[in-house]
C-alpha cells in the first residue's frame, strides 16, 4: 500500500505546482503592440529621467580634476559662509577622528594606535591645491578609506573649504582680523 501511496503523492504534488506567473503575458522589448498609440511596447523614459551614475557630467565638481586629469587649482564654485559652516560641521563628523579638530592629525584614533595622517599645516599640504584634497576624500589615499559613498560631492567640497580655512588660521595673526572682530577678540 505504502508503495502505491507514494507514487500517488508524488503525481498530485507534481500535478498541483502550476505555471502561472512563468507563463503570464508579456512583451518583448520593442515589440508591437495595439494598447499604446505609437504601437511600441517599449515606453520612453519620462522627461529629465537620468540613467543611474550617469549624471556626472561636471569633471571639475564630481572628481576635483580638469577634463585632462589634472587636480583642480581653484574651487568649481563660490565658497560661501554657509558653505564653510557646513563643512566645519561635516568635517568634525567624518575627518576629526584623524585629523584631529585643528587639522594637526593627531585626531582620537591616532591617539589609540592609528597611523598619524599629515598635518594640514605643513608645506605639502598647504601648496595641496583644492582638488587634490577632493580627490582624497572621493577615493581615499594610504590607509584613508574612500568617503564617496558617505559623503556628497557637494559636502565634500564643504570640507574641503573648511580644510583652507583651518590652513588659514593656523598661522594667522591678531592683525589679520578685521577691525571689528578684533574688538570680539579682546578680553573685555
Amino acid at each position: 500500500m505504502i508503495r502505491l501511496l507514494f507514487p500517488l503523492c508524488i503525481v498530485l504534488f507534481l500535478a498541483a505546482c502550476r505555471r502561472d506567473m512563468y507563463n503570464q503575458p508579456r512583451y518583448k522589448p520593442f515589440a508591437e503592440d495595439n494598447f499604446f498609440p505609437d504601437g511600441a511596447s517599449a515606453r520612453p523614459p519620462p522627461p529629465n529621467t537620468v540613467a543611474w551614475g550617469h549624471a556626472n557630467l561636471d569633471t571639475g565638481y564630481f572628481q576635483g580634476k580638469t577634463d585632462d586629469g589634472k587636480l583642480l587649482e581653484a574651487f568649481p564654485m563660490k565658497v560661501t559662509r554657509g558653505m564653510l559652516e557646513r563643512g566645519r560641521q561635516r568635517y568634525n563628523i567624518y575627518c576629526s577622528v584623524c585629523h584631529g579638530r585643528t587639522g594637526n592629525g593627531n585626531g582620537m584614533i591616532v591617539q589609540r594606535g592609528f597611523p598619524t595622517p599629515p598635518s594640514y599645516h605643513i608645506d605639502r599640504m598647504r601648496q595641496a591645491p583644492p582638488g587634490h584634497f577632493y580627490d582624497v576624500i572621493t577615493n581615499g589615499y594610504g590607509v584613508m578609506y574612500s568617503y564617496s559613498a558617505r559623503v556628497e560631492p557637494a559636502d565634500r567640497w564643504a570640507i574641503v573649504a573648511y580644510i583652507r580655512a583651518l590652513q588659514l588660521s593656523h598661522n594667522a595673526k591678531f592683525e589679520d582680523a578685521p577691525p571689528d572682530e578684533r574688538n570680539k577678540l579682546r578680553p573685555q
